[in-house]
């Protein structure tokens, strides 16, 4: 089982020819709403992966609620541990130009009223995974931590987006997995020294004893596990929008490693899948099906 603990939002999506600069209006194209939250988008892709998946979270009592839900219960995932809170579901605003990049502010909603005490909805075994996120309270995110590691569970933290107050949860989990600069952001906040990614990786990985995992886009992927050094290469493709691509690596590799496969086979499952999404637009709509990934392996 896959347990993800973390966010449901409902994506506000506007295309744009460029991004604005501070203070300019520049005109749109498109308007879709779409749901997301990094914790939902992350389900959806392990379950897409084949794996089986649990969600933890909240929404709110709002219009909103359903359709932020509708992609995650057609998709087979258990919402039985979703509560209901009073107020607006999640929401995020999300700007994309036309080279498939993106600015994003998230309001957090009923993610806000996600509690150490949700983590007790948490069924643990020693073949599960938990993956967690920063998009609900920190003290939430490290009581289901602190759950899943005395279970003997493998627990994967994507660090974003980047808040210097959950550092104390590297203490526990078992693989971290972050983007270029919040690797650089976690490095520097830690005092560990290092020029390049796998040093800065590296480093990491031997403070906290666990893998560290660093998603460069179409770069790949760099990773540290027990001491060495190992990466793998993203897909070619031409990218229309990479806003659910890191998401869609994270819920793949969560599955490919709750499946049983090698890191570095994960890795590979993961960057592949993330490297499709990039060619569709949206979030949860764009992850591929594990067929797709296969396909492509």
């Amino acid at each position: 089982m896959v347990t993800v603990f973390g966010s449901i939002n409902l994506d506000l999506v506007a295309r744009v020819g460029r991004l604005p600069r501070p203070g300019e209006t520049v005109p749109g194209s498109h308007f879709q709403t779409a749901p997301g939250g990094k914790g939902a988008n992350q389900a959806l892709a392990a379950a897409r992966a084949g794996a089986p998946v649990t969600m933890i979270g909240a929404v709110g009592d709002d219009a909103f609620a359903a359709e932020a839900l509708s992609l995650l219960g057609a998709g087979g995932i258990d919402l039985t541990r979703v509560r209901v809170a009073p107020g607006a579901t999640g929401v995020a605003l999300i700007l994309v130009d036309d080279r498939g990049e993106n600015v994003i502010a998230v309001v957090p909603g009923a993610n806000g009223t996600v509690v150490a005490e949700d983590s007790e909805a948490l069924a643990c075994e020693a073949a599960d995974v938990l993956l967690l996120q920063l998009e609900v309270p920190v003290s939430a995110a490290e009581a289901a931590a602190k759950k899943a590691r005395a279970a003997g569970v493998s627990v994967l933290l994507n660090f974003a987006p980047f808040h210097a107050e959950a550092l104390p949860l590297l203490a526990h989990v078992t693989h971290l997995i972050v983007n270029e600069s919040e690797c650089a952001l976690i490095a520097e906040a830690e005092g560990l020294a290092g020029a390049s990614i796998d040093e800065q990786a590296g480093a990491l990985a031997a403070a906290h004893a666990l893998t560290v995992i660093v998603t460069l886009g179409e770069a790949g992927v760099r990773a540290v596990a027990d001491g060495a050094p190992l990466g793998v290469p993203a897909l070619r493709v031409d990218a229309v929008d990479t806003v659910g691509a890191g998401d869609t690596f994270s819920g793949y590799l969560a599955a490919g490693l709750q499946e049983g496969l090698r890191l570095e086979a994960a890795l590979r499952l993961a960057a592949t899948a993330g490297s499709l999404a990039c060619t569709r637009p949206g979030a949860q709509p764009a992850i591929p099906m594990r067929h797709e990934v296969d396909a492509r392996l």
